[in-house]
C-alpha cells in the first residue's frame, strides 16, 4: 500500500529502505531496511556515498547494534537478468522490509517509487540525505555490497572489482573486453552482452 508522504504521520516504527547496486555490471543488487531506536540516537548518519569508507564501516557496526530492527536483502544476478534491474530492486526491497522482525507502521523508500508492501509506504527523493533511517539503510547496503565485491576480487582476479565495485569504469570495461564476462556479470546489461557475444564469436571461429 502506497501513501502520500506526510511527515505528520511519522511518529515511530518507521523503516527506511534503500538500495545499492543498480548501476554496476556485475554482482547482486543489495537492499536494506532499518527501523531506528529514538532512545539510542546515531550521530553522523548521511547518504552513504557522502561518507568515507572508514566512517561507513564504523556506522555499519553502530547501526547493527542500536537499531530496533534491520534486514539486509538482495536480488541475485540471475534475478536481475530475468526480471530487469528495476523489478529485481523492488523485489529485494520487499525482502528487506519483510525480513524485519518488527513490523513498521510506515516504510520510507529512497527514490521516486515504492515496491509493493504489506505496510504503508512512501517514496522520498534523495531520502538518504533527508531521512536518518534511509541513510542508515544506505550504509548497511553499501558496506555489505562493497565487502562482497572486494571478496570477488580474489575469486575473479584481473577485473579490479575491489576498486570499481562492479561499476562500468574504463578499467572494468577493458578487463571485460579482454577477459570476458564472469558468472557474476549481468548478461542483460549491454556492455556485458557485447563482451559475451564477442567471446562466443571468437570461440565459433576456432571451431
Amino acid at each position: 500500500m502506497q501513501i502520500g508522504l506526510d511527515f505528520n504521520l511519522v511518529e515511530d516504527l518507521v523503516a527506511g529502505v534503500d538500495e545499492v547496486g543498480r548501476g554496476p555490471l556485475c554482482g547482486a543488487v543489495v537492499t536494506a531496511a532499518v527501523i531506528l531506536d529514538p532512545a539510542r540516537p546515531i550521530l553522523g548518519l548521511n547518504d552513504s556515498k557522502k561518507l568515507t569508507e572508514a566512517k561507513r564501516e564504523a556506522l555499519f557496526d553502530e547501526i547493527c547494534e542500536k537499531a530496533l530492527s534491520f534486514c539486509i536483502a538482495r536480488a541475485e544476478v540471475e534475478e536481475i537478468d530475468r526480471l530487469n534491474i528495476l523489478q529485481a530492486t523492488m523485489l529485494a526491497m520487499q525482502r528487506a522490509v519483510e525480513g524485519l522482525h518488527v513490523t513498521p507502521k510506515l516504510a520510507l523508500i529512497d527514490g521516486n517509487r515504492c515496491p509493493k508492501l504489506a505496510v504503508p509506504a512512501a517514496p522520498v527523493v534523495k531520502g538518504d540525505s533527508q531521512v536518518p533511517a534511509i541513510a542508515a539503510a544506505s550504509i548497511l547496503a553499501k558496506v555489505t555490497r562493497d565487502r562482497e565485491m572486494s571478496a570477488f576480487e580474489l575469486i575473479y582476479p584481473g577485473y579490479g572489482m575491489g576498486g570499481h565495485k562492479g561499476y562500468p569504469t574504463p578499467v572494468h570495461l577493458e578487463a571485460l573486453a579482454r577477459l570476458g564476462p564472469t558468472p557474476i556479470h549481468r548478461r542483460s546489461f549491454a556492455p556485458v552482452r557485447a563482451a559475451w557475444e564477442a567471446r562466443e564469436g571468437v570461440i565459433d571461429s576456432l571451431i
